[in-house]
């Protein structure tokens, strides 16, 4: 094959560094074509919201979408019911079927902010349509013999977990089976010839491959994206204050923008590419410049990505509201709001971080304070026995930690 696939879809993602692997490209390459072609990638509903983690492969169905193909979001109603073991070192907590209910109508509305879902576009479907009706027995003569016990343990996704000695419950150990057949499910139901995701995913969309070969004889395929982490080595999304989450009623829009603001210098022009929409030589560009030209780069990521999820609206507001905190030693109207009971008041500073969560603990409050990293109101405080009352609070604290993370306190 070419180096460069012929079909928009494939030289697209190469050129901005989503392919990790595929099963069969040239194959895939010729399908792409003749088009259009009908993907999926696969969602368990774990949590109310995705997260940042999730946005590489959002962007590939984007991607998708874009150059004429039908992508398929899958909602696992079923499968979260028993929980991917994949690279875990335990098993996910079992959620009730409201909880997942509840998530899944806050994932949706993620990913209506990136995909068209109206007539003729993206499907969001749920693989407790299938699953849930499955009759054990006769999933186990139907599908389940067609699995090797010998090579399901050979994937390095159960391999690590048994390696270390950790317990891999006969309940995880049926979810490969389960993703393999939903892969054959919307092959049948909606002509799916593509499975992608992550390449943790690989031994889960391969069983799907030959479990569809082997039940129907047709030939579907695989892709993955790259498993990403920071220049610094970070899981991406990851952060010591936990998941940069997508919905705003759990990360606000400036939160968000902020997280892209503070991208390595090193990540910016691979970011570019992968989360925005932005031309590969602008991106390249952008990546190359160094100093202080870094920072409008920066910028534009975080204003870039802020659109595709919140708005232009959102992004600019959240960029004042930057202007004002980091040049002009202001307040912001987006700063996130951190509460404190009127009734607990006064107390020390080191009371205050603690209780309020803007620090972890009172240890880690002095230890701020010692290293000179805290201002309220843009004031250095030094004294960690410092009283903080209803009058200091006033009608909003500014609360800045370390140069970066500004947030505003008020009393109820």
């Amino acid at each position: 094959m070419a180096p460069t696939p012929k079909s928009d879809f494939l030289r697209i993602i190469i050129e901005r560094g989503f392919l990790a692997d595929c099963t069969d490209l040239t194959a895939l390459d010729e399908a792409l074509i003749k088009g259009p072609v009908t993907a999926y990638i696969g969602y368990d509903a774990t949590a109310a919201s995705l997260h940042v983690g999730h946005l590489l492969n959002i962007m590939l169905l984007r991607w998708f979408q874009k150059t004429g193909n039908r992508p398929v979001t899958l909602m696992g109603g079923g499968t979260t019911k028993v929980g991917d073991p994949s690279f875990r070192s335990d098993e996910r907590p079992l959620l009730g079927p409201d909880q997942i209910r509840a998530n899944i109508d806050g994932m949706g509305k993620v990913f209506a902010r990136y995909l068209n879902y109206g007539d003729g576009g993206a499907l969001m479907l749920n693989n407790a349509d299938w699953l849930d009706g499955l009759n054990y027995l006769d999933f186990l003569r139907d599908v389940g013999r067609h699995f090797s016990v010998n090579r399901m343990l050979s994937f390095e996704s159960v391999k690590s977990r048994l390696d270390r000695e950790q317990s891999l419950s006969f309940l995880e150990f049926n979810y490969m089976i389960l993703q393999a057949y939903d892969f054959m499910e919307l092959y049948q139901r909606h002509g799916c010839t593509l499975q992608m995701g992550g390449s943790d995913q690989w031994g889960n969309i391969v069983n799907g491959i030959d479990l569809t070969r082997r039940v129907l004889d047709v030939e579907v395929w695989g892709l993955t994206t790259p498993l990403l982490t920071t220049s610094d080595g970070r899981k991406m999304g990851k952060s010591a204050g936990g998941a940069t989450w997508l919905n705003p009623a759990m990360l606000s829009p400036y939160e968000f923008w902020q997280f892209w603001r503070n991208t390595t210098d090193a990540d910016v022009g691979r970011f570019l590419k992968l989360y925005t929409e932005l031309p590969v030589d602008e991106c390249d560009r952008l990546g190359a410049l160094s100093g202080s030209e870094i920072n409008a780069a920066k910028v534009r990521l975080a204003n870039e990505v802020t659109t595709l999820l919140h708005g232009a609206e959102a992004a600019a507001s959240a960029e004042a509201t930057a202007r004002e905190v980091f040049e002009q030693g202001g307040a912001g109207g987006d700063l996130q709001t951190v509460t404190i009971e009127a009734a607990q008041l006064p107390v020390s500073v080191v009371q205050l971080l603690a209780q309020t969560g803007i620090t972890a603990s009172g240890k880690e409050a002095k230890r701020l304070i010692a290293e000179g990293g805290l201002r309220l109101n843009n004031e250095p405080v030094s004294d960690p026995q410092m009283q903080v009352d209803l009058a200091t609070v006033g009608e909003g604290l500014k609360v800045s930690v370390g140069k970066k993370k500004h947030l505003m306190l008020r009393s109820v």
